[in-house]
C-alpha cells in the first residue's frame, strides 16, 4: 500500500509545485518621480563606472605590453610586431558560401552497422 501511495504522492507534489511556479504574478506598481529620478541617476552612474573601469583596463593593458616590450629589450631578444584581428562583433567579408554535402548520397555509402544487420569492420 505505501509503495503505491508514495508515487502518487510524489506526482501530487510535482504538480503542486508546477502550479506554484506557473501562477501569475501582480504587475510591479507604476514608478513614482522620485523612484524615476533614482534610477536615472543609477543608470548614470553605472555608466561613469563602466568608463572608468574600460580605461583602467586600457591603462593596465598598456603597462602590460610596455612591461613585456621592456623585458625582451632587457633580454636582447627581438620585439614581435602586433598582429591585426579582425572585430568579433563583424562578419567576415568576401568568400563564396560552400555548397552543402548530399547527404542522401552520404547515407547510401555509409557501411551497414550491427545495429541494422551488418557486420562491422
Amino acid at each position: 500500500m505505501i509503495k503505491t501511495l508514495m508515487p502518487v504522492g510524489l506526482a501530487a507534489l510535482v504538480v503542486a509545485a508546477a502550479a506554484a511556479a506557473f501562477a501569475k504574478l501582480p504587475p510591479p506598481p507604476p514608478m513614482t518621480d522620485a523612484q524615476k529620478q533614482a534610477a536615472e541617476e543609477k543608470k548614470e552612474k553605472d555608466k561613469a563606472a563602466a568608463e572608468k573601469a574600460k580605461a583602467d583596463l586600457t591603462a593596465a593593458e598598456d603597462a602590460a605590453v610596455k612591461n613585456y616590450q621592456g623585458n625582451m629589450k632587457q633580454e636582447g631578444k627581438p620585439i614581435p610586431k602586433p598582429v591585426a584581428t579582425a572585430d568579433a562583433s563583424q562578419p567576415p567579408s568576401g568568400g563564396k558560401p560552400k555548397p552543402q554535402a548530399n547527404t542522401s548520397k552520404a547515407g547510401a555509402q555509409a557501411t551497414p552497422n550491427a545495429a541494422s544487420g551488418g557486420t562491422q569492420k
